[in-house]
């Protein structure tokens, strides 16, 4: 093991730039990654590998993915930025109604290795056009796989695995996670999707969350454990389309109880499937915390008010082991 203490940034363009290292095909397109990108994530790069491979394009987010898409099939692996995920919305025919169906409409003579990169999330008053979460959009579509990291160690390894990819992956980045930091094994293989990682062992519920929330889980799991004695297991998904199913199923029915804990708007969000799959297939108490269905104000004060965190997770934790 080669451990290096690096932020998500860093862990970000530390991985792209080794698989574009190793790899000729794989190259980013997409709204200022030529300047560095909206983030920090692509700063260097345009020096480090040209503007044939960072390639700056016009604001127009279904041209990006349009052009992303067509290089995927014929034979690129390319890396499209989306800035926000509220502004790939623009582009979901290209990749929804074109990328996800390619493989299978054209009996697998077609396939399209599309990284497509969408910051997510509640910020700082960046307001309803600027903070969404939705994961749960593109986890309805088959033929695509759905990413969402939560640290700088599964943003190098689930980084990798996203282009190395034979089919479209929808890689969702909280934009509060770009400065945390934390040790990332540089040595290590990518990260297979579709397994969950436990956060935290626990005995009394299981509180599954993803990307930002993980950090919530883990603090409520503290809280609950330091006032009321409650052991909580903590999973983080990271691999949303696939799921780890087996290892939910397995904690749950351990625990007794789940919780699921999302940022994105509660109902019809990913947190449901999850916790229909589990009410199938056990007889736990099952819960589960998310937004309210209302567009996101501007005003910090009520934006704090929606936003979910730890002590709402807590406090739908404890209920669900008191019922």
């Amino acid at each position: 093991m080669s451990a290096e203490t690096m932020t998500v940034r860093e862990a970000a363009r530390r991985s792209l730039t080794e698989e574009m290292e190793a790899d000729a095909r794989v190259w980013v397109l997409g709204e200022d990654v030529g300047r560095g990108g909206l983030f920090g994530q692509y700063t260097g790069m345009v020096d480090a590998f040209g503007p044939d491979r960072i390639v700056d394009t016009p604001i127009s987010e279904s041209t990006i993915m349009g052009v992303a898409v067509g290089s995927a099939l014929m034979g690129g692996r390319p890396v499209a930025e989306m800035r926000l995920c509220d502004f790939a919305v623009c582009a979901t025919d290209e990749l929804v109604n074109q990328a996800a169906k390619n493989r299978y409409m054209f009996g697998g003579q077609g396939r399209v290795p599309l990284l497509v990169r969408q910051p997510c999330g509640i910020g700082r008053s960046t307001a309803a056009q600027h903070s969404q979460s939705l994961e749960s959009w593109y986890c309805h579509v088959p033929g695509l796989v759905v990413l969402a990291p939560s640290s700088p160690a599964d943003t190098f390894g689930l980084l990798k695995t996203a282009i190395r990819s034979d089919d479209p992956v929808v890689y969702f980045e909280h934009k509060l996670l770009w400065g945390v930091e934390g040790d990332v094994d540089v040595d290590a293989a990518p990260i297979e999707v579709g397994r969950a990682a436990r956060r935290r062992e626990g005995t009394d519920v299981t509180i599954v969350a993803w990307s930002s929330m993980v950090a919530d889980a883990l603090a409520a799991a503290e809280a609950l454990h330091a006032q009321d004695g409650i052991s909580a297991e903590v999973l983080d998904l990271r691999s949303l389309w696939p799921w780890d199913e087996a290892a939910v199923l397995e904690s749950a029915a351990r625990t007794g109880a789940l919780l699921v804990a999302q940022e994105s708007v509660r109902v019809a969000g990913f947190g449901a499937e999850v916790a229909a799959t589990v009410a199938e297939e056990t007889g736990v108490r099952i819960g589960r915390v998310g937004c309210p269905r209302v567009p996101m104000p501007y005003s910090q004060p009520l934006e704090a008010e929606i936003r979910v965190g730890a002590a709402d997770v807590a406090a739908a934790a404890r209920a669900l082991v008191e019922r």
